[in-house]
Parts: structure tokens; C-alpha cells; sequence
């Protein structure tokens, strides 16, 4: 089905959560019974986050039966989570035990009554039946539609061992399986747990002020523009901005930033932030299906459903390995006795082993329930990587373009030195500041910010004749004298040259990567303001650890170059771009992945767009803060913080390794077993281990991911 279909879901398409998968083919028999149902016009089941979407009219009762073959459960999307019983204590597996009883009955009789005697082995077969019965009818249900997933091939095997007298053997893997397969659904259920934690962390309801009244409304009910007062220690359920009040907000929910932040007046605020302080009101501005928390929820379940290319390749390979298997286990079980004289008891046992073996789960298993446990590591710590092909690329990366301003810097002009002539510097700095309110220039700005933090009256000052020239400042009268303000050539221009110990300052300063702007008359230099971006605080450290990866680290920028080579320097980057135009940025990224195959690049989702598109990983910041950086990146570091890309590129080569191992050792494990075929070594006892074994180890090797952190 279409990918958009599921994006779409909303409109088109209801939502259900599912309780109980334990394997991607699971999923996808499911996902075909569904789509049987009579009223059902399509499905589309997403493993990862154990939900189905279905098209059409239906019922909970008609989607269980549909998965009554795995014994799914099946509810509303808004119902609460419902906590899964750990396998001890589940209803269903009552006939297990049973089961489990009877093989160690059956086993002790047959130390009484001899191998092959009737009584244990009327005991053994009743094991059998009792705990093999549903694996049986979905191995017929499967076998009948030429569908050999492992249910199947267990069917087989279990049946060949029965027919060739090995009774025990047989109940000993109907038992193993049932074991395996619900420590295989624990282990994902786990692995899920990362993102449905998510889900608890908005209230459902909130305290909402219309007109005079006050009211506990659900969330489902809330209009934006209603009121929402928040207390101390009360999380908020709804997105918003703050219209009274001012309080501390950890928001580590969303951002993954462990330092709260101080909230006031116009502060755009988060469903699922904790309000630790003051009492807050707060103007509603979404409803509940589209606050942050909810998109960055429904975002990591459709990275979730989205395949990495090693889970390409393994569904591409068990989709010809596991016919292979059936063609090879009948092979081994009659090639010997017809042409080599072998007992046929002996070959058609080894034959069923062969069966078990080769079973695919381990290998189909090993990539999806690592890039599910990957993304969900990282929404919880505020990275949101939208899909496993982003999170394989995010680990390979050897190249990693930053955007300078607003990126490797707070993208905020500052004055950092103020510099004047024979002068009082709060006179000149009025002046100053009285000229540049009326220029929209960022630099601007930054002088009358300064003027405001030095408490200067500078509104008071009466300008005239203000003019913008172009590209090189700007000029006013002021008291009837004519000033101008702007670059270093502005002032060459009036006064033919500047003044030697002048023009060194003027240097010295751009050296240190600010830009100089000269205040003065047709005659004089009054003073000279130096306005710099600052680096952020976490910058350099950052662009440490990338480099000590072995990540090339390259800064992009319009600005000139020696202004960029001072703030590259400081923060130690690998190479340095300056005097950039957005199309020179796009085809840097071309020649750097030209070079390096595998690069990213960090802006923020807006600017920048052609060179984050032509990178093989588009990072953008604040994705918290702007639906598009949500929307658009391939990756989206919820804070305004460089600090969460070490991490990110350290959990994805870790999940990029751990998917590696996962395959080689299924693959490993199961040719190393297949070779005990040879000497007539292979037992069905061997062959269960090495096939549920090596699920289990896989899985279990997935979840070491929710343990890398910062």
C-alpha cells in the first residue's frame, strides 16, 4: 500500500494498537488477514510500533479474529496503554504448562516402561496436541498457501518427528517454541516501551478557564485560544504561550535538555513539559492531535514502519533462503537412502532438523527490532531520526557540514567592544543608537540592544534627513550635524583615509572575527562598534568529539573570510567555507559527497533547504520549535542544541554495528549447525537452539541500544 496512505491516517484511515506481535512475518500475515475482512478497503500494519491502519468499516472483535492465529489483541489508538502480562502470568499459556507437564510425565514413564511404548507415548503426543494445537492449524493455514515462514517449517518438523517415532523430540520443540516465541514478544515489547512512554507523558486532561469558570476538560475537548492554568509541579497537556506568569520548565520530554528553562510573557511552551515553579496561565494554540509531543509521537512511528536498506536485503534474501531451506532439508532427509543406502529414519530425521535449523526468524528479526529500539532511544533523549535508512546513513557519515550562523553561533548579533574618539562614550552611543532604530540591519540591532542594556534615552533624540546607503551604512542629523554610521569603506570614502592607529584597531577586531561598524562626521571618527555572532557554549566541545570520530567537520558561510576563519578557529573545525552564496553551499555538499559519499548537513530545516536536500543526512535544530524542521529534516535535535549530534552519530554506528552482528551471527550460527548434516551430528535438540538461540540472542543484542546515552 501506498506509504501515504499511512500518512494520511487521519482522514482516511482509522488507527489500532496492537498487542502480542512477535515477529515482522506475524505482522505481515496479519496485515493480509486484515485486509480480508469484509468492509476492510485496505490495511496497513506497522510493525515497529505495533499498530494497524485500517481503511474501511470494521470491529475490534473482526480484527482479533483476524489475529487469533498469534493470539493478537487488539484496541482503540487513544485507549490507555494496557501493560502486557509477563509470559508466567498470561491466561493463553495455561496449555504450555499442561504441555510442559506431560513432556516431564512422559519423560519419566519412558525411563519405566522403555522408549516406544505405548503409554508415553500417548503421553508425548498429547503434549503435542495440547501445546502445539494453534501452531499447528496456522502451519496448515500457511502450508496450504505455499507460505513457508516458520510456523510452517515447526509444523513439518514436529510432524516428521512423530511419524518417525521421535515422540519427545517433537514435544521438546513444540514446548521450546512456545517458550521462545513469548520471550521473543516480551523483548520487542520492550524495545517498544522507549516510544510508548511518550504516550504517558501529557495529562489527559487540563484545568481550563472559560469566561469566570474554571474546569477539568479532557484534552480531546480542548479549542485553542481556551485558557490553561498550570500549578507548580502539574505537567502541561497542550502547547501554547504564555499570557501571565513566570516559571522554570523542564522540558527533557521534548527537548531531552536536562536544564530547566525560565518562562515568561509571549514564551511558546510544550504538551508534556513539567512546570517545577510559578503558577502559569497559558493561551492554547493547538489542538491535542497536532501539539509537538503528539507529532514527534506519530513521526517516530512511521520512522519506525520505514525499512533500512539491511532490512531490504534480509526480506529480499529470506524471501529466496526459506524455499531454499524446504528444497534442502527434503534433499538431506531422501538423497542418502535412495542413492547412498542410508536408513531412511536416520536421513528424514536429519531432514527435519535441517527444517528447524534453517528456519528464518533470527535473520528476519535482527534489523527491525534494533531500529525500533534505536529511534525510540533517541526520542527519548530528543533526537528524532525519522526512519531506519536516516539512522544507517547518520552511522556511516564521514562528513559533517554546519551552516555558521544561527547553527555553530546563537545567530544573534552582539556589540562586544565600543571604542571612542575624545569623546563620552554614552553620548556618541545615544546618537548612535538614536540613528540605527530606524534601520531594519541586524546590526543595527544588536547597537540599539546595546543602548537599551546601558539604560541610554536614546528615543529622546530628535534624528532628521535619515538615509539608508546602500550596502554601506546609513547617515542622520542630529542637532543639526550630519552623522553617518557604517563600515570601515564608508568613512575611507569621506575622509580619503583613515587614520593609521585607527585602521589597526579596525583590524585587529575583524581579525577576531567581528565586523566593525565607524560612527562619526564628514571629518572625524567619534567611535567604533565592534558586533560579533556568538558561538554557542557547546560548539567547540561538539566539533571536538565529531572530529575525534573521525568525522571531516566543515563550516559554511556568507560571511567574509576572515570573520568565518576566526570563528571556524575557534571553534576547530576541519576546513573553513566563507563568502558563500546558497547555491555555492548546495554544490559544496555535491563535492563533499563527492569525496565522502556519506555527509550531513546542520541548519535549521528553513534556510539553507537546497544544500539539506542534496546531503545524504539533513540535520536541522529546534525542531521543537518549528513544525517545518519537524517536517522536513532527516533528522530533527529538538533543542536548540549542537550537543545531541555526538550522541546521534554515536547511537547510530552502534545500531549500524549491532544490525552487522545480528546478521553475520544469524547466518553464522545456522551454517554451523547445517554442517553437523555432514557427520549425521544434528539433532532436533541442536536445531531448536540454534534457531530460537540465535533469536533470542540477536534480539536480546538489539536492546544493549537503550543503553547508550550522552
Amino acid at each position: 500500500m501506498p506509504e501515504q496512505l499511512v500518512k494520511r491516517s487521519e482522514q482516511e484511515m482509522k488507527a489500532y494498537r496492537v498487542q502480542g506481535f512477535s515477529c515482522a512475518s506475524c505482522a505481515a500475515t496479519f496485515e493480509s488477514n486484515v485486509k480480508e475482512l469484509p468492509g476492510v478497503q485496505d490495511a496497513k500494519v506497522n510493525f515497529g510500533a505495533s499498530k494497524v491502519y485500517v481503511k474501511g468499516e470494521t470491529t475490534i472483535e473482526d480484527l482479533e479474529k483476524a489475529g487469533s492465529f498469534e493470539n493478537l489483541k487488539v484496541r482503540n489508538d487513544k485507549e490507555k496503554r494496557v501493560e502486557r502480562k509477563p509470559f508466567w502470568k498470561q491466561k493463553e499459556n495455561i496449555k504450555v504448562y499442561i504441555s510442559a507437564v506431560l513432556l516431564v510425565i512422559s519423560w519419566f514413564l519412558v525411563q519405566e516402561y522403555g522408549e516406544g511404548h505405548m503409554i508415553p507415548t500417548v503421553g508425548y503426543a498429547s503434549s503435542i496436541l495440547i501445546g502445539g494445537y494453534s501452531l499447528f492449524i496456522a502451519g496448515f493455514k500457511n502450508l496450504s498457501r505455499l507460505n513457508f515462514d516458520m510456523k510452517t517449517l515447526m509444523t513439518i518438523a514436529v510432524i516428521g518427528a512423530a511419524i518417525i517415532g521421535e515422540w519427545g523430540e517433537g514435544a521438546t520443540v513444540v514446548i521450546l517454541f512456545a517458550i521462545t516465541e513469548a520471550l521473543e514478544r516480551y523483548s520487542m515489547d520492550t524495545a517498544r516501551k522507549s516510544i510508548e512512554s511518550l504516550m504517558d507523558i501529557a495529562p489527559n486532561e487540563a484545568l481550563i478557564r472559560r469566561g469566570n469558570e474554571e474546569m477539568m476538560v479532557n484534552v480531546e475537548n480542548i479549542q485553542v485560544n481556551d485558557i490553561m492554568i498550570v500549578k507548580p509541579g502539574q505537567k502541561l497537556a497542550m502547547d501554547g504561550v504564555v499570557i501571565n506568569g513566570t516559571s522554570t520548565l523542564n522540558q527533557a520530554a521534548i527537548t531531552g535538555e536536562s536544564v530547566p528553562v525560565i518562562k515568561t510573557m509571549n514564551d511558546e511552551v510544550f504538551a508534556g513539559t513539567l512546570n517545577e515553579e510559578g503558577l502559569l496561565e497559558v493561551k492554547v494554540t493547538k489542538h491535542v492531535e497536532d501539539t509537538t509531543l503528539s507529532k514527534i509521537i506519530h513521526l517516530v512511528e512511521e520512522a519506525q514502519a520505514e525499512r533500512a536498506p539491511a532490512q531490504a536485503f534480509v526480506d529480499k534474501f529470506a524471501r529466496y533462503y526459506t524455499p531454499a531451506i524446504v528444497i534442502l532439508s527434503l534433499l538431506v532427509a531422501v538423497v542418502p537412502p535412495l542413492l547412498f543406502g542410508g536408513v531412511w529414519a536416520e536421513w528424514v530425521y536429519q531432514g527435519l532438523a535441517v527444517l528447524v535449523v534453517g528456519c528464518p526468524c533470527a535473520l528476519v528479526v535482527s534489523t527491525p527490532v534494533a531500529v525500533v529500539t534505536a529511534i525510540g532511544n533517541a526520542a527519548k533523549h530528543g533526537v528524532l531520526i525519522k526512519g531506519g535508512v536516516h539512522l544507517e546513513e547518520s552511522g556511516a557519515l564521514q562528513a559533517i557540514a554546519f551552516d555558521k550562523t544561527g547553527t555553530l553561533t546563537k545567530g544573534i548579533p552582539s556589540v562586544t567592544d565600543i571604542v571612542t574618539y575624545g569623546e563620552n562614550e554614552s553620548e556618541w552611543m545615544t546618537i548612535t543608537a538614536a540613528i540605527e532604530k530606524n534601520s531594519q540591519h541586524p546590526l543595527a540591532s544588536a547597537i540599539v540592544r546595546k543602548a537599551k542594556e546601558k539604560r541610554l534615552n536614546f528615543n529622546n533624540v530628535t534624528v532628521e534627513e535619515f538615509h539608508s546607503i546602500t550596502g554601506k551604512g546609513v547617515k542622520a542629523k542630529v542637532n543639526d550635524v550630519m552623522y553617518y554610521v557604517g563600515s570601515p569603506n564608508l568613512f575611507e570614502e569621506l575622509h580619503g583615509n583613515i587614520e593609521s592607529t585607527i585602521k589597526e584597531k579596525i583590524t585587529h577586531m575583524q581579525t577576531e572575527g567581528k565586523t566593525v561598524m565607524v560612527s562619526g562626521t564628514e571629518n572625524k571618527i567619534l567611535s567604533l562598534i565592534a558586533v560579533a555572532d556568538e558561538i554557542r557554549e557547546s560548539s567547540k566541545e561538539v566539533i571536538g568529539k565529531l572530529n575525534k570520530l573521525g568525522i571531516e567537520t566543515v563550516m559554511l558561510t556568507g560571511d567574509n573570510q576572515r570573520t568565518a576563519t576566526a570563528i571556524g578557529k575557534q571553534v576547530g573545525v576541519s576546513d573553513i567555507k566563507a563568502d558563500l552564496l546558497p547555491e555555492d553551499k548546495l554544490n559544496l555538499i555535491k563535492e563533499l559527497r563527492g569525496k565522502h559519499q556519506n555527509v550531513a548537513m546542520v541548519g535549521d530545516g528553513v534556510n539553507d533547504a537546497p544544500a539539506l536536500a542534496a546531503s545524504t543526512v539533513g540535520v536541522a535544530m529546534g525542531g521543537a520549535g518549528t513544525d517545518t524542521a519537524l517536517e522536513t529534516a532527516d533528522v530533527a535535535l529538538m533543542s536548540d542544541d549542537l550537543s545531541k549530534l555526538p550522541y546521534t552519530v554515536k547511537l547510530s554506528r552502534r545500531a549500524l554495528a549491532i544490525i552487522k552482528q545480528n546478521i553475520t551471527f544469524s547466518l553464522a550460527i545456522k551454517a554451523a549447525a547445517l554442517l553437523l548434516v555432514v557427520p549425521g551430528w544434528l539433532t532436533l535438540w541442536i536445531a531448536i537452539f540454534a534457531d530460537m538461540g540465535a533469536t533470542l540472542l540477536v534480539t536480546l543484542n538489539s536492546l544493549r541500544l537503550l543503553k547508550v546515552k550522552e
